[in-house]
């Protein structure tokens, strides 16, 4: 035999109610079930609402009259008109008693938790009876029974405890005088000794059932609910939560006391004792197998089992020395909470036994305040004990599962996902028996360090980058195509999404939590975007809380530079191709790497140097692995290597930079590339990243111009002054012509001091070979001695910085 609990939702329409019936025949071919119930959804919250308006002498016909009207509509619709009587009188005689116990409290202006009682059960009493009488169409003899005849409880209105013992005997004989019918049990309700109204607290249909499984010693219990079981995570806070198939009775419990709404805690304690299953099934999806709480459940690969949250908490500190060694202490405390019926959700306490720290619900904070200043005066008044200080608007997190036992690294794992995305931790607890770590954060933290957490523990999940771009020029175009076409790959290789949230330009910025579709990116930018605004952009990034984050600089603007501390500070990662942050003041330079390092995040910037090429990722896994630097010499400039590397025979210097600037390898003035502060920018970078505390006038720059081409008013003029010098170019490339060697204009690092010139090498260079408009560095050290390190490869070009730039998003993937 088994027990069939409906929740709310399986019982709050007529299609659910349709279906509910459908399940119920085919449990019953193995015998009838026991079917218990709870109030239509939404009816208990209303009936609350109503008993508050009533005390407080305020309207609430309009309600009485909404739930009236749900209960009679299903019947009209699955029910007979010649079979329709019976059951609305009965629910009209609910209403009518419903009704002048509303109006009994609207006259006293007085609701005592009894009263209280009373007016809740009446949500179980209509849905049950209703639905009963529907069944009865289906399965003759069905019978309606009012669990509060059946299950006998103290009298702690609101949370009574059941008389196990008495609740059995009554239950059993009860069911053997009726095993040939299906019986429709309310949840919820009981009473007491004197015939008096209970109810069995939040969940308490899940008790219900739980109680006559272990009366009738039922082969299972189920929970029809309306999600696929018990989920690693709230759905509605983790997209990528997924149902469990099998729990432990403590992990299901460990789970449901944090949080897990699906079932209710005490449900468990039953059907532990009698080692009854229970599977958690959902009444809209009953195909789907849900998830089964046993005592015998599997191994699982899984480290963990599931992330349970509490919303709203509220923590209390208690400190001083009186504390300290002073036995007995800690049980006076919690023994003067638990009289009075406060929960406490989690305790932490001091080693040097100077504090205690523990959460409870927030209603309960203030009266817990109150209670310890008065059990405590004493205490207080001779400065032993500080005045106890309370914390609200905070939340627990709380991983659970068997697995974590003896297992290492669970901590160390849960603490890098929550500070590596700027949770910050209030307070932890873990019990001895390692099932459950729990931690206290910032209530806006919540859904971040969820999402974070559910990341961490389950790597079979795809992980989620969450990225921010500023630029949709040429750069920002090629990497929302790269990423576009890359995402498959990036799913099946690296087990990665990245999904870009934000974007702006200096004209439109858009965003969307789901992510923006990149196959119609400027559609959507010039059919939806808001006025660009660089500090809102900033500013709404941060405020979708959203994990692993990344900020990405395409532009080369000076503008974005000023939020680069504040965005790491908020531990979100940079990535940028914008040369002139790291290439500002070396006090910049210092903080963003500073800042990145003391909020565990990632700052890449490889494309400020050689775009795509690996050149700042290939100095530092010199250095990480202790090789010495003695050298590094370096062409970073595209549109150079390619004027110097096409000067030769009978070209001519003005038309090669001409060609050059055809090409769209030189900015609008060639000025620009070939005053060499783009360069200067680059070396200063890498002397920087090689140790060397330097700023830009510390760079040594040789003009490869002559000043009038270089201080000519209009480009077209530049162009004029070039054909002027012809000579002098002429004479630089008869020069290196005649001796066999090359023109190369060389950044160089040695010894401390970076010079950048133009040069004559010959064919034993590494340089002597360059040709287009490829780049170059080689690294001389200890152990690239006689023959240096060489990097090479184009330098420019949209598609090689895209890449590079795409490369760091997913370094940051792999940072996680």
């Amino acid at each position: 035999m088994k027990v069939l609990k409906f929740g709310g939702t399986s019982v709050g329409s007529v299609q659910s109610i349709s279906t509910l019936i459908e399940i119920v025949k085919q449990e019953k071919t193995g015998g009838n079930p026991v079917v218990v119930l709870s109030a239509m959804s939404g009816v208990t919250n209303l009936l609350t609402a109503m008993a508050a308006k009533a005390e407080q002498g305020e309207d609430y016909s309009d309600d009485l009259k909404h739930i009236e009207k749900r209960h009679f509509d299903v019947i009209k619709a699955l029910l007979p008109a010649s079979a329709q009587n019976p059951v609305l009188t009965r629910l009209k005689i609910y209403f009518n008693e419903l009704e002048d116990l509303l109006q009994a409290v609207f006259n006293l202006k007085e609701l005592s938790l009894q009263t209280r009682d009373l007016i809740l059960s009446y949500g179980e009493r209509c849905s049950t009876a209703m639905v009963s009488h529907i069944a009865n169409k289906h399965f003759e003899g069905s019978l309606f029974v009012d669990g509060s005849e059946l299950i006998k409880t103290n009298s702690d209105f609101g949370s009574a405890r059941v008389d196990t013992e008495l609740t059995e005997r009554l239950i059993t004989a009860f069911y053997r005088e009726h095993q040939d019918r299906v019986l429709f049990v309310t949840g919820f309700i009981a009473s007491n000794a004197q015939n008096r109204v209970t109810t069995l607290g939040r969940g308490g249909s899940d008790y219900t059932a739980a109680v006559w499984a272990a009366a009738l010693h039922a082969s299972e219990i189920q929970i029809w609910t309306d999600v696929n079981g018990m989920m690693t995570a709230d759905p509605r806070m983790v997209s990528k939560a997924f149902p469990l198939a099998e729990l432990s009775y403590t992990e299901a419990m460990e789970l449901s006391y944090f949080g897990a709404k699906v079932i209710y805690p005490p449900t468990m304690i039953p059907a532990f004792l009698k080692k009854i299953p229970i599977v958690i099934k959902n009444t809209f999806d009953p195909g789907f197998a849900g998830t089964f709480i046993k005592n015998d459940v599997r191994p699982s690969s899984l480290q963990i089992k599931g992330i349970s949250s509490i919303d709203q908490i509220s923590i209390i500190n208690l400190s001083g020395s009186g504390m300290v060694g002073k036995t007995g202490f800690s049980g006076r405390l919690f023994s003067l909470l638990s009289r009075e019926q406060i929960n406490i959700v989690l305790i932490t306490q001091s080693s040097s036994e100077h504090s205690i720290t523990f959460a409870v619900k927030p209603e309960d904070a203030v009266r817990a305040v109150g209670l310890i200043s008065k059990e405590f005066e004493l205490e207080l008044e001779a400065r032993k004990l500080d005045l106890p200080e309370v914390e609200n608007d905070l939340s627990v997190l709380a991983i659970v599962g068997e697995n974590m036992r003896h297992t290492p690294g669970m901590s160390g794992k849960l603490f890098h996902a929550l500070g590596r995305n700027g949770v910050n931790v209030r307070a932890i607890a873990q019990g001895s028996s390692e099932y459950n770590i729990s931690v206290i954060l910032t209530r806006g933290d919540l859904s971040k360090a969820v999402n974070a957490v559910h990341e961490a523990f389950f790597s079979d999940l795809k992980r989620t980058l969450n990225v921010f771009c500023l630029g949709t020029g040429n750069i920002g175009k090629t990497l929302f195509r790269q990423l576009r076409e890359q995402s498959p790959f990036l799913d099946k290789n690296n087990d990665l999404q990245v999904k870009v949230i934000g974007m702006a330009n200096s004209r439109l910025m858009h965003f969307d939590e789901q992510g923006i579709a990149l196959n119609k990116w400027e559609e959507v930018l010039t059919g939806h975007g808001e006025p660009a605004n660089l500090e809102q952009f900033v500013k709404r990034m941060k405020a979708f809380n959203l994990p692993n984050c990344v900020f990405v600089d395409n532009t080369a603007s000076e503008a974005p530079i000023a939020y680069y501390q504040g965005v790491l500070a908020s531990s979100i990662s940079v990535v940028t191709c914008n040369k002139i942050g790291n290439s500002g003041t070396l006090e910049q330079y210092s903080s963003f790497k500073d800042t990145a390092r003391r909020f565990g995040v990632d700052f890449f910037y490889e494309t400020n140097v050689g775009a795509g090429l690996p050149i700042i990722k290939t100095l530092k896994d010199l250095m990480l692995s202790g090789d010495k630097l003695s050298r590094i010499e370096a062409i970073l400039s595209g549109t150079i290597s390619f004027i110097f590397n096409n000067f030769k025979g009978e070209h001519d210097f003005a038309a090669i930079v001409r060609e050059a600037q055809e090409k769209g390898y030189t900015e609008p003035d060639p000025r620009d590339d070939l005053n060499g502060k783009d360069f200067m920018r680059k070396m200063l970078i890498l002397a920087r990243d090689a140790g060397y505390p330097m700023e830009a006038a510390d760079v040594q720059i040789e003009n490869i111009l002559p000043d009038s081409c270089l201080h000519a008013d209009t480009v077209a003029e530049f162009y004029e002054e070039l054909v002027k010098n012809r000579g002098y170019f002429e004479r630089l490339k008869a020069e290196a012509e005649g001796s066999g060697r090359v023109l190369r204009y060389i950044g160089k690092l040695e010894n401390g001091v970076v010079r950048i010139a133009l040069e004559m090498v010959n064919e034993s260079h590494p340089f002597y070979m360059l040709s287009g408009s490829d780049n170059i560095i080689s690294f001389t050290t200890e152990r690239y001695k006689d023959r240096p390190l060489v990097v090479k490869g184009p330098g420019a070009g949209a598609e090689v910085t895209a890449a590079g730039v795409f490369a760091d998003i997913i370094n940051v993937g792999h940072s996680l």
